[in-house]
């Protein structure tokens, strides 16, 4: 929790006790249902939170947007994102629906508003979203597939309306075809050795009416 205020000093009274209860209430849900491995859930904060605000880095979310986090697990990233840009309303989506109850009993405990979880496959979602994010669901030409119709046209940031991606390791070939992308290093933004070879992937995809 400290590492979140380090990096996030302005936020709210009402963001701070929500990012503070996030261990108690996974460490809660994990033991019924396992969403988080027991190693990870021990370094919550880091392993899952700070990762997921990586992309906060990367683009603020605007008031009003939509964001699609696909394949969102226990809710990486978007819940993090979520209490972060309580404006913005987050639409997270998984094939599996255990994953999803906890999803949704997670966001209510914190009481976001802004949270709508589903069980679905990417393909079949109505709508469309200013980004869509997630971590390292599938390789990013998979991925493009699934989600390139889901963009939304009018644009509301500084970076063109499409995907950012939470990646590791080394990524040129898997991304060699794509020559808009861009790469975002994240121990630019925070330290630590579990960060050392992530990176937010960031590929503007155009709308497609």
């Amino acid at each position: 929790m400290e590492e979140i205020l380090r990096h996030f000093p302005h936020l709210t009274d009402t963001q701070k006790v929500q990012f503070g209860k996030l261990q108690a209430v996974y460490e809660d849900w994990n033991a019924k249902i396992n969403v988080i491995s027991r190693k990870d859930i021990d370094e919550l904060y880091t392993r899952h939170v700070l990762h997921s605000l990586a992309i906060a880095k990367v683009q603020s979310f605007a008031p009003g947007a939509s964001v699609m986090d696909v394949g969102t697990g226990g809710g990486f990233p978007g819940i993090p994102l979520a209490i972060l840009f309580p404006e913005t309303d987050f639409y997270l989506i998984d094939v599996i629906g255990k994953k999803i109850k906890v999803v949704q009993a997670v966001a209510d405990e914190l009481g976001l508003k802004n949270v709508k979880a589903e069980q679905i496959r990417a393909e079949n979602v109505k709508g469309q979203f200013d980004f869509i994010v997630s971590r390292a669901v599938t390789n990013m030409p998979d991925f493009v597939s699934w989600v390139k119709t889901k963009i939304a046209k009018a644009q509301k940031h500084d970076l063109a309306n499409g995907i950012l991606y939470l990646k590791g390791g080394d990524l040129s070939e898997e991304l060699k075809d794509y020559q808009k992308i861009q790469l975002f290093d994240i121990p630019n933004f925070f330290d630590g050795e579990f960060f050392e070879t992530k990176k937010v992937v960031y590929l503007p995809v155009k709308f497609k009416g």
